[in-house]
């Protein structure tokens, strides 16, 4: 079966971030054997003076293929994980959703949306995991990351939210290589124009500093546009991760 795993707030200011834990988490799952994760992602919710956050208020997320016999365990281990892991003063939150068990996910994937634009209150997200049948826990603290927890899941299930946790690494920046060579990368599903121009295999594309993809129409996505600098011969250039913040 597939699942959803989505935490929120393990950590401070001087602290690795949330990002990293959820890789240790999939890193752990994968070693032992319990399923194969795919790509992380980072869902930026809304910042405002009632939300308490370390930095940016993101939630991170990834979906888990395991065996539907270690749905239960799966869940403990991250639970515990979070509870030993995550960092003095933060407020953990743990969602764990199962899409194809879901009869009413466009409620979870509107709470994304929502969290992203209002503030939303904790006994608001634990009403609706549980009439959506998700599990949703606090690990420490506050517990107030239970929110971000089931927005991310909520955002994460919607396909088009989110940039991919790191960067990708294509050698030196400033290279140019082909669409098609792009494509070669394993977690380039597609290249695109920010635009909507239409790209062709030997297009030529800049590779900017710290290139990033983002969630689209599920699919990682490396989106380009016009190059910064004339008389390249790139027909395109990879964005900016500032270009990259209304994802």
């Amino acid at each position: 079966m597939r699942i959803v795993i989505s935490i929120d707030d393990t950590d401070n200011l001087e602290s690795r971030g949330t990002g990293e834990i959820a890789s240790l988490v999939a890193d752990e799952l994968q070693q032992k054997g319990w399923g194969s994760c795919g790509f992380i992602t980072r869902h930026q919710l809304f910042v405002h003076p009632d939300i308490p956050y370390t930095s940016h208020n993101s939630a991170m997320c990834f979906y888990a293929d395991i065996d539907e016999v270690w749905l239960e365990p799966v869940i403990g281990h991250v639970a515990e994980f979070l509870e030993r892991e995550s960092a003095p003063g933060s407020d953990p939150g743990l969602c764990v959703a199962v899409p194809g068990r879901m009869t009413a996910r466009n409620e979870l994937l509107a709470f994304g949306r929502r969290a992203k634009r209002e503030v939303v209150r904790m006994d608001e997200a634990y009403e609706l995991a549980e009439r959506l049948g998700v599990h949703l826990s606090q690990h420490g603290g506050t517990g107030q990351g239970v929110i971000g927890a089931l927005a991310g899941a909520g955002l994460r299930m919607s396909g088009n939210d989110g940039r991919l946790k790191g960067f990708l690494d294509f050698g030196q920046p400033y290279r140019m290589l082909r669409v098609d060579e792009l494509m070669q990368h394993p977690l380039v599903d597609v290249v695109r124009s920010v635009t909507g121009e239409a790209l062709r295999d030997d297009d030529l594309v800049t590779i900017g500093e710290k290139p990033k993809t983002v969630l689209l129409e599920g699919e990682s996505v490396l989106l380009v546009g016009a190059p910064q600098t004339a008389g390249t011969g790139a027909r395109w250039q990879t964005l900016h991760r500032k270009q990259l913040k209304a994802y």
